[in-house]
């Protein structure tokens, strides 16, 4: 597990890290505290994902659909 914030991550760093976590919790290895600590990690990293591709996917359908439902672009931001 790396120490940098879930948040500061990138969408590939976060779902690198996830993949890590469950395959040392599906091997069983770990102490048990350790494997505590993991998965609330896994979850904090999961939860970071999802959210990464929703914000994809709201680029995606501002640059596929215009306001009267044509194909084309509009301008993206943040706060809609």
């Amino acid at each position: 597990m790396t120490d940098k914030a879930p948040d500061q991550m990138s969408f590939e760093e976060s779902l690198q890290e996830l993949e890590k976590i469950v395959q040392n919790l599906e091997s069983g290895k770990a102490p048990l505290e350790e494997s505590i600590s993991a998965y609330e990690r896994g979850i904090t990293l999961k939860t970071q994902c999802e959210k990464k591709l929703k914000e994809a996917q709201e680029k995606i359908e501002k640059i596929t659909m215009t306001p009267d439902g044509q194909l084309g672009t509009v301008p993206f931001t943040v706060n809609e």
